[in-house]
C-alpha cells in the first residue's frame, strides 16, 4: 500500500492550482465589470480607485486590522468622498479623480514608511502576489464572484441603457443615481478583490484590457460579455505559464499577456479582407 506524502513538489502544484482558481475567478468579475468602465469611460476613475488601497494598506497597517478589510473601507469611503464633492465642488471629474488618486497613493506610501518595525512587501501590493492565495482568499472572491454574476444579471438591461443615454434611462423608471454608486461600489470591491492577482498599479489594465479587446469582436454587448471573460481567461492562464516557465512575476505577466491580445487583435483586423 502506497502512502501519500506531502513534499515541496505536491505543495508548490497546491499553490499553483490555487492560483489558477483565483485568477479565473477575477476574470469571470474583472471582465464584465471592465465592460462598463469601457463604455462608460471610467478607465481614471478605477485607476483612482486602485491607488487608494495603497492607503488602505497604510491605514491597516497603521490600526493594526486585516489589511483587505482595510482596503476595502478605503475604497468604499472614496467612493462616497468622489460624490460629495462632485455636488459640492465646481470642480471637473477628472480634476476631483486626479486629487484623489495621486493623494491617496502618496499618503498610502507615507503612512507604509512610518510602520517602522513591520515586515512588509510593498511589490507584493504594487505588482499582485497570485502564487500566495490562500484558501479564504478563494472564498472571498467566490463570494464577490456571486455577487457580481446576481447584479449583472438582475440589472443588465438597466445598465445599458444607463450606458447607452443617462437620460432617457431616468425617464424609463431607472434609478440612475442608485445605480450608479451601486456599480461604483461594486467596482470597488472588485478592485480589492483583485489587487493581490495582478497588484494595485495593474488591476485597471486587467479590467480595461480584455474588454477593449472584445470590442473590436462583438456584435452586441452580450457577445462582448462572453468574448471578454474567455479573453481575461486566456491572459491569466498565459500569463501564469510564462510566470512558471521563465520565472518572471506573475502580475505583470498576466497583463503582458493581455496586452498581447490586444496587439494581436489589432493585427488580424489590419490584414482582414475588407467585406462590401
Amino acid at each position: 500500500m502506497s502512502i501519500a506524502i506531502w513534499t515541496p513538489k505536491t505543495m508548490l502544484d497546491y499553490f499553483i492550482w490555487l492560483a489558477l482558481a483565483g485568477g479565473l475567478l477575477t476574470a469571470w468579475i474583472a471582465a464584465p465589470l471592465g465592460l462598463f468602465v469601457v463604455w462608460q469611460r471610467q478607465a481614471y476613475f478605477g485607476e483612482t480607485l486602485a491607488h487608494s488601497a495603497l492607503l488602505g494598506v497604510g491605514i491597516g497597517l497603521m490600526l493594526s486590522i486585516n489589511l483587505s478589510l482595510a482596503i476595502l473601507i478605503t475604497s468604499f469611503l472614496l467612493v462616497f468622498s468622489l460624490h460629495l464633492l462632485k455636488r459640492h465642488t465646481q470642480l471637473t471629474n477628472d480634476t476631483l479623480l486626479g486629487i484623489l488618486a495621486h493623494g491617496s497613493l502618496a499618503s498610502g506610501l507615507v503612512l507604509v514608511a512610518l510602520q517602522t518595525g513591520v515586515n512588509i512587501d510593498i511589490m507584493s501590493f504594487l505588482f499582485g502576489d497570485i502564487l500566495n492565495l490562500a484558501i479564504y482568499d478563494l472564498l472571498f472572491m467566490a463570494l464577490i464572484a456571486g455577487l457580481v454574476t446576481w447584479f449583472l444579471t438582475t440589472q443588465w438591461r438597466n445598465l445599458i441603457n444607463l450606458t447607452l443615454n443617462a437620460d432617457l434611462a431616468q425617464v424609463e423608471g431607472v434609478a440612475v443615481s442608485r445605480l450608479q454608486l451601486q456599480m461604483t461600489l461594486l467596482l470597488a470591491l472588485v478592485i480589492a478583490m483583485s489587487m493581490k492577482v495582478v497588484g494595485i498599479l495593474l488591476i485597471t489594465s486587467l479590467l480595461i484590457l480584455p474588454a477593449a479587446t472584445a470590442r473590436r469582436w462583438a456584435n452586441s454587448p452580450e457577445q462582448m460579455l462572453v468574448f471578454a471573460i474567455i479573453l481575461a481567461t486566456i491572459a491569466i492562464v498565459l500569463g501564469l505559464a510564462l510566470s512558471w516557465y521563465i520565472d518572471v512575476p506573475t502580475g505583470p505577466a498576466i497583463v503582458v499577456c493581455a496586452l498581447g491580445l490586444f496587439l494581436l487583435t489589432l493585427v488580424l483586423q489590419a490584414f482582414r479582407p475588407q467585406t462590401a
